[in-house]
């Protein structure tokens, strides 16, 4: 009965250590790997006759036997799959076959559209990874939809490089403006101090005449007041007759030059204003109805402008300039308040300029010519004569706005470079007098004031020093 039983287990142990070690030979076959990609095909060459082929996914990767010894392998779609094959000797190899995208043309196309930016594409699975640093949000969601219909899904791990330093752009404007007036005036004034025993005078009404403050006397003679002699007075005493004549011709020239610079940082709006604010009146209503407020309007020279640098080197310049002057001879007066009209010539333009580059953005000509004529009737009308009884003024204004714009892309100054300097026509602020006894050190240097040497012969007084309070 022992004897049996004992024989029995030892059977037993012999199959489990067979079974084991086939096991353990399964185990230990080797697995080949290979990497496809969507579409591709390729051909295995078997070392021995094939007897059978199974795979684990043939939506993922499908065979063909195509000969007694070569298979091919066709990859449809993204994944994994195991390929077995027995030989008919009963020897078996195992594939693992990983099927993954065609990056290639992905990467191309990707390389192609951003030629400067470091984009890495990456596959797991049906699934695409960017990787890498653009240079702003918006190249990241470009190169997000552009790869999007290549793939199921697409993760976008895109980093944002650090911002750049960005451009300083300095504006060199100047402002040119040439204003010329000329007035001429002509008139004649005639006055009888008794010539054929007739007292009186003629005008034109252009030019004050003399005025009579003593009529009659000794001889029908009369006194008259000049107050303006004009440029030509003769008096014949004998005749007495008298005459003014007026003619004169002036030219006055005004000229303005502005030469502002601006800085500002490029994409952002800069402005400044040169002149100030004048008060103007404003009548309240509703509740307040009556009641007078004073507001102040701008005038001067004004610049804002907005820059933009582009990738050909260039400068986009929104500018404009304007230049409002006071008006008082259009000014308005209401109850009581004298409020003064703007003379505005302005200016508002998009250029585009190479760096360096000048501009004339503006150049506006206003030729203005008033005439004014006064005659006496019937008079004024006599051949040569006529001349003598006719007043003329003529005003002529004429004025001329250039501006004159030039951009450079600048940079700061480094801690190296030398400072600038203001020049001031005359010395700013005079070194203090030393103390008695004391020299002056210069500024920075780090050392006390030492006491002057002593003189052969002399004592140095003390010098009391009181300390500074806080």
């Amino acid at each position: 009965m022992s004897n049996s039983l004992n024989s029995r287990l030892q059977a037993l142990g012999c199959l489990i250590a067979i079974v084991i070690a086939g096991s353990s030979a399964a185990f230990s076959q080797n697995v080949q790997d290979l990497r496809l990609t969507v579409g591709k095909s390729i051909v295995i060459d078997y070392p021995a006759d094939i007897g059978r082929i199974s795979t684990s996914n043939p939506e993922v990767a499908d065979y063909v036997a195509v000969t007694t010894r070569e298979i091919l392998i066709h990859a449809k779609s993204h994944g994994t799959a195991t390929l077995v094959v027995w030989a008919r000797s009963g020897q078996r190899e195992f594939y693992s076959i990983t099927v993954e995208h065609n990056m290639e043309p992905i990467r191309k196309i990707v390389k192609a559209t951003f030629p400067n930016e470091d984009i890495q594409i990456q596959a797991a699975r049906d699934t695409l990874s960017l990787t890498g640093m653009v240079s702003s949000q918006l190249v990241a969601d470009r190169a997000l939809a552009l790869v999007t219909p290549l793939g199921k899904s697409v993760v976008n791990n895109l980093r944002l490089a650090p911002p750049k330093v960005e451009k300083q752009v300095l504006l060199r404007v100047r402002f040119a403006e040439l204003n010329r007036n000329a007035s001429r005036s002509f008139g004649v004034n005639l006055i009888s101090t008794g010539a054929g025993n007739t007292i009186g005078r003629t005008t034109a009404g252009g030019t004050a005449a003399p005025v009579a403050s003593q009529v009659g006397g000794s001889g029908n003679a009369s006194t008259f007041s000049i107050s303006d002699a004009l440029n030509v007075f003769a008096f014949r005493p004998d005749l007495n007759i008298g005459a003014f004549v007026k003619a004169l011709q002036a030219e006055g020239v005004l000229q303005i030059l502005a030469e502002p610079n601006l800085v500002t940082t490029n994409g952002k709006e800069a402005s400044f204003l040169v002149g100030g604010e004048f008060p103007v009146p404003i009548l309240q209503g509703g509740s307040n109805a009556g009641a007078v407020t004073v507001q102040f309007r701008e005038f001067g020279i004004r610049l804002s402008f907005n820059p933009q640098v582009t990738e050909n080197g260039t400068v986009k310049l929104y500018v404009k300039p304007e230049v409002n002057t006071i008006d008082l001879a259009n000014s308005v007066s209401i109850a009581g308040f004298s409020i003064p009209a703007l003379a505005t010539r302005k200016i508002e333009t998009n250029i585009e300029l190479g760096e360096g580059q000048s501009f004339v953005i503006g150049g506006l000509i206003d030729d203005r010519v008033t005439d004014t004529m006064s005659k006496i009737p019937g008079l004024s009308n006599i051949p040569l004569l006529g001349s003598l009884f006719k007043s003329r003024t003529e005003n002529r204004s004429k004025s001329e706005l250039i501006v004159l714009v030039t951009p450079e892309v600048t940079t700061p100054l480094t801690a190296s470079d030398p400072r600038p300097k203001i020049e001031f026509p005359k010395e700013f602020m005079k070194p203090a007098t030393p103390a008695p006894g004391v020299t002056n050190t210069p500024t920075g240097s780090g050392s006390k004031p030492k006491p002057a040497k002593k003189a052969k012969g002399q004592s140095l007084a003390p010098v009391n020093v009181r300390p500074k309070e806080s």
